[in-house]
């Protein structure tokens, strides 16, 4: 504290505010969002804006001064327009992302205060209890059953105990038994610290500046990587080829590798990560409007992906208002006793909100309830083991009252003795058997039952722990009521027809898990229990998960066994949580779901983040996510449609012709008024049934897409070359003008047919898509009459030639919708 300059008061605000300044925000990659100078930097490091450059600084060796200077514009006009589409883009996502915020219960001027983890200082004093996440590096002032889940730093499996005292200076990580980490999170207890280090100085920090480590990939962006490596390939067989084959044909060799160095560049879909980008913060600010807060930008197209999607019950298939529907005697019957100790151990226990619990307060309140004279003593926390939580009361003749409530199973064990009116009676078998009776009818029913036991222990200084929770008598039950919500049918059915299972993991007992499944309509064929779980090899668990929908009284770690199972099967797993349990299965799941409300380690693990519990907004979310899907997928699919074709045509025709069919120049400008409405993409409308199941991504239809689309496109090339030559006798100038009016065009056009898998006039483009295209249309077909234009090598052309090209598109129009209805049948 001394060193620190802090004391239990924690520090004053003016104190943090300067410290604040000092040390930096409590983050590891809060400097890592790039401003507006370093996101346009980033343009350059693309491989065809750097093969731009080296185009133009070749021309620039040749003294050819005018192709620099065209190449140097397109190159300037590319990395502005994807920088714009990016600026817009990031700077809308982080605005959304600001609005799920980590926070932490922190000291300051002696007042407990609810601050942004970010705000934590060095000599802070915070508290932290059971679902936190530790916020800084600090050393433990006090503690009770505190325990921490550290495996993100030493890879431990089990939590370990944390407490005051002093270590060896030279203690490694797992020895520091005083110590707490940032990024780690407590699993259960109460714990005081001071915080010593923040931000990058934190253990956590320093790792991960060393490691720098990028996120897993998500599936889509695997598809992207195994997209990029195929036309990279194709590229480079093209443009080698071509190359060598007009050297040896004794062409310039300048030009040769001008329009080689052109055709890698018109060969590939070079907007693709603008158009990503802006297709993934579209869905956000969408997403956000529905209530669903997007904090992994990348795993949007997961969640469109995703066909199993594993949730609890409370709040996301019921109403998620638990309610003491009875506090009960071992007889059944109604005791204001039971209901008394359940208050006591209610309100006096310091670890997470829960609705149990406030369900219990609540019910207190109601029946008057009075614990004026009763006093907290001590308190012994929640953990997953135990599955109980206890509380040692005094009352105001100072006698002392150990008081536990927790899963049945667990409560019993606990106790030899059971409640007999006002006398105990030994809990023998025929007792026992009464209970599970009980227990047993009211899970049917649909009831989640708790225990309660008690038992008076002695007057001590030292503190309690759980070696006193034995011996005790069992007092009666707590029948919890929490009802399916009304409209949860409808979305199970909704989220059926999208091509989604529901299925339900959950620690309740199986019997009321079931109940519930059978009363939301949830098909029931296979229920599988933790104790089945832990019998099962992980081979047998695979085939097993596929077929269970309900998964009853697991524990965290068996929760993340079904999500790995499932997903080792090939499915895409979502899975939907809000507690400290859910943490290991959020980070495990493809998309981790979890909501506003939840424990910080939950929404830390979180892809998405729920602004209310709540199928609803989470089926339009995947809705959204497929849309996202389509709409990249649709640029892909028009850039390779048109692009490949048309380069293809390009490199057979150097090779045939004389002169080269365009010039560099003209084969950049085409791919840059092309890419103008091919960016207009990312918010085009979307038809239903994209939306209808899950899309992912199949490398092997987008190759098969490419060739047969690429090969009609050349057709037409042909057709447009046969038609300048033959047909109208059109000088190299007039030739290179009138195909780079045909290839522009049906690069347009294509857009229009491949967008959607249907007739393209039954669905109707977005209007920014459909305006841009059609002001590029005209800009084209003027093109070859505005001035200035023949430093791009073009000359004006015979109308005869502008009304071939433009009846050479329309049958080009009328084609794709062929080919596109030949290709669909097939698949």
């Amino acid at each position: 504290m001394a060193q620190s300059r802090s004391t239990d008061r924690g520090l004053t605000a003016a104190q943090a505010a300067l410290r604040l300044a000092k040390y930096g925000p409590n983050a590891i990659d809060a400097p890592r969002r790039a401003g507006a100078i370093g996101l346009y930097a980033r343009q350059f490091k693309s491989p065809l804006v750097l093969i731009l450059i080296v185009a133009s600084v070749v021309s620039l060796v040749a003294t050819e001064w005018v192709d620099a200077g065209v190449v140097l514009v397109i190159v300037l006009g590319s990395t502005i327009l994807g920088f714009v589409q990016e600026y817009i883009a990031s700077n809308a996502v982080e605005r959304l992302r600001s609005q799920v915020t980590i926070r932490a219960l922190v000291v300051r001027d002696g007042i407990e205060l609810m601050l942004p983890s970010a705000e934590v200082v060095p000599g802070d004093v915070v508290r932290l209890s059971a679902g936190s996440l530790v916020p800084a590096d600090g050393l433990v002032l006090e503690a009770k059953d505190f325990f921490v889940s550290q495996a993100v730093l030493t890879g431990e499996t089990f939590p370990v105990e944390k407490m005051p005292g002093t270590v060896a200076p030279a203690a490694g990580l797992t020895e520091r038994s005083n110590c707490v980490f940032m990024g780690t999170s407590v699993r259960s207890g109460t714990a005081r610290v001071l915080v010593a280090a923040t931000g990058k100085q934190s253990v956590f920090g320093q790792i991960a500046g060393k490691l720098a480590l990028r996120p897993a990939l998500t599936e889509f962006e695997r598809g992207i990587q195994r997209f990029g490596y195929l036309l990279t390939r194709i590229m480079l067989v093209m443009v080698m080829t071509v190359l060598a084959i007009n050297i040896f044909m004794a062409k310039p060799p300048i030009e040769s590798l001008l329009f080689a160095l052109a055709l890698a560049v018109g060969l590939a879909p070079e907007l693709l990560p603008a158009i990503i980008s802006v297709t993934l913060s579209h869905g956000a600010k969408r997403m956000a409007r529905l209530g669903v807060i997007v904090r992994r930008l990348n795993s949007i197209e997961n969640l469109g992906s995703m066909d199993v999607l594993c949730t609890d019950k409370t709040g996301t298939l019921t109403a998620g208002v638990v309610q003491l529907d009875a506090a009960a005697d071992v007889a059944g019957r109604p005791s204001a006793e039971v209901l008394r100790l359940a208050c006591i151990n209610a309100q006096f226990q310091t670890g997470m909100a829960n609705p149990l619990d406030d369900a219990v307060s609540c019910a207190g309140k109601k029946a008057g309830v009075d614990l004026a004279t009763v006093s907290k003593v001590d308190e012994i926390p929640y953990d997953f083991v135990r599955k109980s939580l206890s509380v040692v009361a005094a009352d105001a003749a100072g006698v002392r009252t150990l008081v536990t409530k927790g899963a049945l199973s667990n409560v019993l064990a606990m106790c030899d003795r059971v409640r007999d009116g006002k006398a105990e009676a030994a809990l023998d078998a025929a007792a026992r058997a009464q209970i599970e009776a009980s227990y047993d009818g009211w899970s049917t029913e649909g009831f989640r039952v708790l225990g309660v036991a008690s038992r008076v222990v002695e007057q001590r200084s030292a503190s309690y722990s759980r070696v006193d929770e034995t011996g005790m008598c069992f007092e009666g039950f707590l029948l919890f009521l929490d009802p399916p919500k009304d409209d949860v049918r409808q979305t199970l059915t909704d989220l059926a027809q999208r091509g989604v299972q529901l299925k339900m993991i959950t620690g309740d007992n199986h019997k009321v898990a079931r109940h519930i499944a059978q009363a939301i309509g949830l098909p029931v064929e296979v229920t599988l229990t933790g104790d089945r779980l832990n019998a099962m090899s992980d081979e047998a668990l695979l085939h097993a998960a596929q077929h269970a929908t309900v998964f009853a009284e697991v524990d965290p770690n068996q929760k993340e066994r079904i999500i790995l199972a499932l997903r080792k099967t090939g499915h895409v797993v979502g899975y939907m949580g809000d507690g400290i349990n859910d943490a290991p299965a959020l980070h495990s799941a493809d998309v981790g779901i979890s909501v506003d409300t939840a424990v910080d380690v939950a929404k830390d693990a979180a892809d998405f983040v729920l602004l209310r519990k709540d199928l609803t907004i989470l089926r339009a979310g995947i809705d959204e996510g497929r849309m996202v899907f389509a709409n990249t997928l649709k640029y892909i699919l028009t850039t390779i449609s048109a692009n490949f074709g048309n380069m293809f045509s390009m490199a057979v025709a150097s090779v045939l012709l004389p002169f080269l069919p365009l010039l560099a120049s003209q084969i950049l400008l085409n791919n840059f008024m092309s890419d103008i409405p091919a960016a207009a993409i990312a918010s085009d409308t979307v038809d239903a049934e994209w939306v209808q199941k899950p899309r992912r991504w199949d490398t092997a239809f987008i190759r098969d897409y490419m060739v047969l689309f690429g090969l009609v496109s050349s057709v037409f090339d042909f057709l447009t070359f046969g038609a300048l030559l033959w047909l109208f006798h059109a000088t190299p100038e007039e030739f290179r003008t009138g195909w780079f009016i045909e290839s522009l065009l049906t690069e347009l056009v294509i857009a229009l047919v491949v967008r959607t898998r249907g007739p393209f006039w039954r669905s109707r483009p977005g209007n920014l898509l459909l305006a841009s295209t059609a002001a590029i249309i005209v800009l084209a077909l003027a093109l070859p009459y505005l001035p200035f234009v023949s430093i791009f090598g073009f000359v004006p052309l015979p109308a005869p030639v502008v009304l071939a090209m433009v009846v050479l598109t329309l049958a080009y129009v009328a084609a794709a919708e062929v080919a596109k209805r030949f290709f669909y049948l097939r698949r």
